[in-house]
């Protein structure tokens, strides 16, 4: 029986009949390696091993033709979509289905206080990312962790360490971090609490 591997990228939201889909995230420019349950495949010869790649993906691709992974790279946004592996021969077989999201790094968050060293009113610290802000009222040097997350997987947390408050913004592949000094910025007060902004 003849037997061919096939990686194929499907532009669809949705596919009945496939099994279970395994999500991947990776970041814009990086390479991403889906694997094959081998042990799944039928036997094949070797003229099976034999690819053939669509010119758009020409020297973007590294096939291992011992475990059947594809090791994808440089990928864009408009790679994001649905891959699967299909063995055709007699029959046809789904052995594994990716959906593979491509997402941009995070931009550094922004932390910023409104304080009045004259005024016995609290200080506000607020943390923007570039689709989320969070914000909280700190009055002492302990404070709960404020954290919020986008339907997009885009998560900020404001939280504080000691003199330190800290805003860390992440996405499922990259995070990054503002910090600033309480005692720099603002009088320290007896009490705490915190708002939570709208998203």
């Amino acid at each position: 029986m003849e037997f061919r591997l096939l990686l194929t990228f499907v532009l669809s939201t949705h596919i009945t009949g496939f099994s279970a889909e395994i999500s991947v995230f990776v970041q814009t420019g990086a390479s991403v390696q889906l694997n094959i349950q081998t042990q799944q495949l039928p036997e094949y010869s070797n003229e099976s091993k034999k690819v053939k790649l669509y010119p758009y993906y020409k020297d973007r691709v590294d096939f291992n033709d011992k475990t059947f992974s594809v090791t994808l790279k440089n990928m864009q946004k408009t790679d994001s979509g649905l891959y699967r592996a299909r063995a055709s021969g007699e029959t046809e077989n789904d052995i594994v289905t990716y959906r593979v999201s491509v997402i941009d790094a995070v931009e550094a968050p922004v932390l910023t206080v409104n304080s009045n060293w004259s005024s016995p009113e609290p200080c506000i610290f607020t943390c923007n990312g570039s689709n989320i802000t969070v914000s909280f009222i700190y009055d002492s040097s302990i404070c709960s962790p404020e954290e919020v997350t986008s339907s997009d997987h885009y998560t900020l947390r404001l939280s504080c360490s000691g003199d330190s408050i800290m805003c860390n913004y992440s996405n499922p592949v990259s995070w990054k971090t503002d910090t600033e000094k309480v005692n720099e910025l603002c009088t320290v007060n007896e009490g705490t609490f915190c708002i939570r902004s709208d998203l």
